[in-house]
């Protein structure tokens, strides 16, 4: 048998080398992994920017610990989450501040005010019938902290409507202060309906949401009677429930027209005639509801010469107002509404009012002839202004 021969030495073919061994992956999941991002850094930024930020310092702390620890993601996070909080706590310390400082300077300042008679009450809790007080007895305030007290103590003002407004004009303006002084008089003349019993400095206030309050939600107008010039005790309440039928009856009527008479367009009758024509209409309207008032009061014992009297001087102030509803020029107009004005005299309603049996004490405004025509801005029923606040 024959020995093969051995391979040439040197350079030449060789024996192919044997196979390296096979390398073998390691399964997924098993290899390295990257490191977590830590749930406090992300903690950090929302609560501080969102709800607590104290809280959100504190998890921006714990999470930088954390992550150098752990060696987790985040570090990046947990410092903006750790700046915010810090920022969004000096924030809130600020405001906590101004918070307090305008409590404490409120606190001061009720402190420090003179003490009223009566117990402090919210505006929206008064009611018609409700006597009060208020500071320095200034009722021209916007709105007085007012202090309800009874009515048989001294007393600077008495509630006669509380009213929910739906107002059309923008608070504020002179259309809505107008409709709300309306609106205060015929709560007044249905509160306390024998206006000649009304002591002369009694005043007529009413207070109407601001643009701001009405903003807000506010939307009550109360009126009051204001008597702050002397010490009044007693309510000034004398409304249907409290008198006659027939007092009421006539008393109704001839607030209406003093109402009515009370309120002549702003403008001159020179710049809008026919707008005072409209007037004169509805004051010879209103007297005319007056004199079905009286006809009907005619049989009455004690009214046999008071009524026709006074029903003399309405028939021929009606027929003025008539004319005066037809004038053709402004003068004619003016010479009309003199007409009218004279024929009506305090001494035969007086007379009236007593057989009645109403006051009698003629009213100040009405002495002073406040219902002239070159000064007709006088207050409809007892007293002699109106304040809007």
């Amino acid at each position: 048998m024959s020995t093969p021969p051995s391979p040439p030495s040197g350079p030449g073919h060789s024996w192919p080398p044997p196979s390296p061994l096979p390398v073998w992956a390691p399964p997924p999941g098993y290899g390295p992994q990257q490191p977590g991002l830590n749930g406090f850094a992300l903690a950090s930024l929302l609560v501080g920017l969102l709800c607590l930020p104290p809280l959100g310092v504190v998890f921006g702390i714990v999470a930088l610990v954390q992550i150098a620890k752990k060696r987790e993601r985040g570090k990046v996070l947990a410092i903006v989450g750790l700046a915010v909080s810090v920022a969004m706590t000096g924030a809130l310390v600020f405001k906590a501040d101004r918070v307090a400082t305008a409590l404490g300077d409120r606190f001061d300042t009720l402190s420090a005010l003179p003490e009223v008679e009566g117990e402090l009450t919210d505006v929206d809790d008064l009611k018609a019938g409700d006597c009060f007080n208020v500071q320095d007895a200034d009722l021209l305030d916007e709105r007085p902290l007012m202090y309800r007290t009874d009515c048989a103590e001294v007393h600077h003002g008495e509630v006669t409507a509380t009213k929910r407004l739906e107002m059309v004009d923008a608070p504020g303006s002179a259309e809505a202060d107008r409709a709300s002084e309306d609106t205060c008089w015929q709560a007044q003349d249905a509160y306390a309906m024998d206006t000649w019993a009304l002591p002369d400095y009694a005043e007529m206030f009413f207070y109407a949401p601001s643009r701001q309050s009405w903003r807000q939600g506010d939307r009550v107008l109360l009126c009051v009677i204001g008597t702050t010039e002397q010490d009044w005790r007693g309510s000034l309440r004398k409304d249907s429930g409290m008198l006659k039928p027939e007092q009421a009856a006539f008393l109704r009527a001839a607030n209406t027209v003093d109402f009515v008479m009370s309120r002549p367009p702003e403008d001159d009758v020179e710049d809008a005639l026919e707008e005072h024509q409209a007037w004169a209409r509805e004051v010879h309207a209103a007297l005319g509801e007056e004199v079905k008032v009286l006809q009907g009061d005619k049989a009455r014992p004690g009214m046999e010469k008071a009524i026709p009297a006074q029903l003399k001087e309405i028939e021929t102030a009606r027929t003025a107002w008539q004319r005066a509803s037809q004038a053709k020029t402004p003068a004619e107009f003016d010479r009309q509404w003199s007409r009218a004005l004279g024929a009506m005299s305090a001494s035969t309603e007086q007379a009236l009012r007593g057989a009645y049996g109403l006051s009698m004490a003629i009213p100040q405004w009405l002495e002073d002839g406040e219902t002239d025509p070159e000064d007709p801005d006088a207050g409809p029923g007892g007293g002699s202004s109106s304040e809007s606040v």
